[in-house]
């Protein structure tokens, strides 16, 4: 199995191309931070590893990240070898992550205020028209069990659903 699950921040803010044929692509480094401290420092390092996203998922990237936003990245492992225009005898060895999923991670302020939206999935459609990332939806509220307050926030951007109790797919 080659599954691949990063989280990490942006170093850079993605830029949006299109192949010849006109299928959208995005390159991005992420920087993620290792688990363990240096002794000696007391900082953390952190790997920077290269994805690349298509179609449908690179155009959601670069519309709603930027440097320095953290991001979750959701793929597989591909190794791309090629020669060297200059050394015929020289083969060059990389390691990149091919997007299948992104999703936002951390807080409303942390993303860009679009915490918990997730980027369509390529699925090896050739589907090139983009569509606003879904509405979420709130849970019906529980009034509390004691008599503290509890306070939900702005639930101004939640909408009540009624249901038939019918599964709608």
């Amino acid at each position: 199995m080659n599954k691949v699950i990063l989280v990490g921040r942006l170093t850079a803010d993605p830029e949006l191309r299109q192949t010849q044929s006109g299928v959208s692509s995005c390159r991005f480094t992420v920087a993620v931070d290792r688990r363990f401290t240096d002794k000696n420092t007391g900082e953390r390092q952190a790997d920077f590893i290269t994805c690349i996203a298509w179609r449908q998922t690179a155009e959601f990237v670069t519309r709603y990240f930027n440097k320095g936003k953290l991001i979750a990245v959701e793929g597989s492992l591909r190794n791309n070898n090629y020669q060297d225009r200059n050394h015929p005898d020289v083969t060059h060895y990389t390691m990149d992550v091919q997007v299948d999923n992104v999703e936002f991670v951390g807080s409303k302020n942390d993303s860009g205020g679009n915490g918990g939206y997730s980027a369509p999935q390529n699925n090896g459609y050739n589907n090139n028209s983009y569509q606003a990332p879904p509405q979420q939806q709130a849970a019906p509220q529980q009034p509390a069990q004691n008599n503290e307050s509890m306070s939900y926030g702005n639930l101004s951007d939640f909408e009540e659903i009624l249901s038939d109790g019918d599964v709608p797919f």
